[in-house]
């Protein structure tokens, strides 16, 4: 790939004076990119993130999903819990509580 033109140049150093967060790296012997510190900080990225990366014309835009949580949900609840329901009485037990969000509404 060609070094960037004149253009380019001006190009990036209107980003630099918009300001913001910009850092300047250098891409590694198998074309690794660092994302700074401080970037990843704000936005809560870590390892096991994935990255989708998109061309968009002269550029490329880098979205971060964060990885499947590993944590258990059960138990998550346990303090709002009030009563206890045996399985024979659940049915009813619903039927009443559709009732009483019916009347507060």
């Amino acid at each position: 790939m060609a070094a960037p033109t004149a253009g380019k140049r001006d190009r990036l150093w209107v980003i630099l004076k918009r300001g913001g967060y910009t850092m300047t790296y250098s891409v590694g012997p198998k074309g690794q990119v660092v994302i700074a510190k401080e970037i990843r900080e704000r936005l809560g990225i870590g390892p096991g993130w994935r990255v989708v990366q998109r061309l968009v014309g002269d550029h490329v835009e880098l979205h971060f999903l964060p990885p499947p949580h590993k944590a258990s949900l059960k138990g998550l609840l346990r303090d709002r819990i009030r009563a206890h329901v045996s399985e024979e009485a659940w049915p009813e037990a619903r039927e009443r509580a559709w009732r009483a969000s019916w009347d507060e509404a």
